[in-house]
């Protein structure tokens, strides 16, 4: 509204100089009338900040007041300090076998640290240090605390005990902060399939873990991503089984005197690993520093399974006769001739017996014969072993999740000759991982197909293009591989009720100055149980075993491998679920006609 009326207004002056009153009367009455509008405008504003402030405060009052109401019943949380830097994550994903059993998982512990110029007395602190951890180096610390260092690392982990021991101390320099480190409850129980972890970004309030070999580094990425630390990876591992195996192949490693050990058990039928044990092992927990010098297969952190290369000797035989059965070259009853020695140019192959001048196909497999095995991979020629051999995945790069295994190869020949042709069918001069054994095993039982082998319990199972041999050929195996425990060269191997058949193999030790050791062996089984129906295939091998028997030394697989297969089969079957079958073990299938 307009206040500024008029003082003088012409048409009232001149009404009132008309009436004869006095026009100066009429200039107070306006003025009185622009002052009572004024004072109006001036109230309602007033009011109008009023009703706002009022406003304002009593938002404030219940803004402060639900503020105050949701602390209270929060629950308390120490204060974080802003950081521009990159944030850490120290989330980690559990591992877990088969059964949802723990094998890796994050402990909360803590760290040692220093910032120096708090501490009130360096040479306390040092001497106090020392005392709770003999393991430091005294000169350097005292170095460290009184020199003009602003920051020192201590320990990087800290048990319970010595925290509190750290701060009986009472040096106001030397400050703990929390953490979290991976823990592996079983310890050496599955070392080579786990790896390890190791601290990668770290600060004082939190470090993070990164993997550093075996599942934690293949599976790096899914274990560190936070949205998946309600999801544990699960492994196709079965921890009492793989703990009872390695009990039994430590044992055993002693018992032969080898200088290492191997087991592989795999499900026939899918290539998932149910165990695999490398001696000697580690604990994770305390994971060794790889070595500098000296033969890196000698060091605890290799994995013999499914790094390590080794000629597995006679073990290779049953894929000659596969291989025979399969192209027609052969049925389990055409005889063979094993005449010895067998010699090619200055190439001289024997038997370890004299087998007679003849043995069926079934039976150069039982007896073992080089010769036989030998003169049939001649008869059917190199290429075709070797493209044979491709399609089982021996000439190929393990498929497994262990990094470990990306880095070596199947060892084969440069230029595969006949003669070349001729000792890998008896398992020299090739040499391939016991995963990849355990691998190429499985299709020879299971029906034919091959198998990827695997550490997750949730991989595809094989299928009808994996088909490397036919049905009738597995059968025809089947039934050459029990008879090699029935009455052959694995007789020790036999567990009652659980059907074992296998091929042992014992392959002199490459010399690296050339040629083979005279005295060191390489003794394997590889067995698959029960052959009626076979579930699982089981690969045991043990580096330079040797043990005296009625005084005489013994060093074959069928006096090493095979005793040391046989109890890990007898403790483990119950564990599998598997039952002793008191019925009839002889494979059935298709039956196969005989040829001379």
């Amino acid at each position: 509204m307009d206040i500024r009326r008029p003082l003088r207004p012409l048409p009232r002056i001149l009404k009132a100089r008309e009436k004869g009153v006095d026009p100066d009367l009429v200039e107070a009455e306006e003025r009185a009338a622009r002052l009572r509008q004024q004072r109006a405008m001036e109230k309602r504003r007033a009011e109008w900040r009023l009703g706002l402030m009022a406003i304002f405060f009593g938002g404030a009052f219940l803004a402060v007041g639900a503020k105050m109401g949701l602390v209270a019943m929060a629950e308390p949380e120490e204060p974080q300090s802003r950081s521009y830097a990159s944030a850490i994550i120290n989330s980690r994903a559990n591992i877990v076998d088969r059964n949802g059993a723990i094998l890796a998982t994050n402990l909360r512990t803590a760290s040692l640290y220093a910032t120096p110029q708090d501490m009130a007395d360096p040479q306390h602190a040092v001497a106090g240090l020392m005392a709770i951890f003999p393991d430091l180096d005294r000169a350097r610390l005292l170095r460290d605390f009184t020199g003009g260092r602003k920051f020192v690392w201590v320990k990087r982990k800290l048990s319970p005990e010595q925290q509190q021991a750290v701060l009986d101390i009472g040096e106001p320099g030397l400050k703990i902060g929390p953490r979290e480190v991976r823990f592996y409850p079983n310890g050496q129980f599955a070392a080579h399939i786990l790896g390890g972890a190791r601290f990668g970004k770290e600060g004082v309030r939190s470090a993070e873990l990164v993997g550093v070999a075996g599942v934690e580094l293949q599976f790096d990425d899914y274990l560190r991503d936070p949205a998946n630390d309600e999801r544990p990876l699960q492994l196709s591992i079965d921890l009492t089984v793989q703990a009872a195996m390695r009990q039994v192949l430590a044992g055993g490693m002693d018992l032969m005197q080898a200088k290492a050990a191997t087991g592989v058990l795999m499900e026939a039928r899918t290539g998932r690993i149910i165990s695999l044990v490398s001696l000697p092992d580690f604990d994770p927990n305390h994971r060794p520093r790889p070595p500098v010098s000296g033969d890196p297969a000698d060091s605890p952190l290799f994995n013999r399974a499914a790094q390590g290369t080794y000629e597995l000797g006679s073990t290779f035989k049953i894929f000659t006769a596969a291989q025979a059965i399969e192209s027609g070259a052969a049925t389990p009853d055409t005889m063979i001739n094993t005449r010895g020695p067998l010699v090619w140019h200055n190439f001289k192959i024997k038997d370890f017996h004299n087998y007679g001048a003849r043995l069926s196909l079934r039976d150069v497999i039982v007896h073992s014969s080089n010769i036989g095995a030998a003169r049939l991979a001649a008869s059917m020629g190199a290429e075709a072993q070797k493209a044979f051999l491709g399609r089982l995945g021996l000439l190929d790069k393990l498929p497994i999740e262990l990094p470990e295994a990306r880095r070596s190869a199947p060892q084969i020949p440069r230029r595969w000759s006949e003669i070349s042709a001729m000792t890998i069918s008896y398992g020299q001069g090739i040499a391939v991982t016991p995963v990849h054994l355990a691998a190429a095993y499985a299709a020879m039982v299971n029906g034919g197909l091959r198998v990827r082998p695997t550490l997750l319990n949730d991989a595809p199972t094989p299928t009808e293009d994996d088909r490397v041999i036919s049905e009738s050929t597995s059968y025809a195996l089947r039934d050459m591989l029990r008879q090699v425990v029935v009455r052959g060269t694995a007789s020790l191997g036999e567990v009652a009720g659980y059907e074992v058949g296998g091929k042992t193999g014992s392959a002199d030790k490459p010399n690296p100055q050339g040629a083979y050791y005279e005295d060191k062996v390489i003794g394997t089984f590889a067995s698959a149980f029960p052959m009626s129906n076979p579930q699982y295939v089981l690969v045991v091998s043990l580096d330079e075993p040797k043990i005296d028997v009625l005084g005489e030394e013994r060093r074959t697989a069928g006096w090493t491998a095979v005793p040391v297969s046989a109890e890990i089969i007898r403790r483990i079957a119950p564990l599998l679920g598997l039952r002793p079958n008191a019925g009839n073990e002889t494979p059935q299938g298709p039956i196969l006609l005989s040829s001379n």
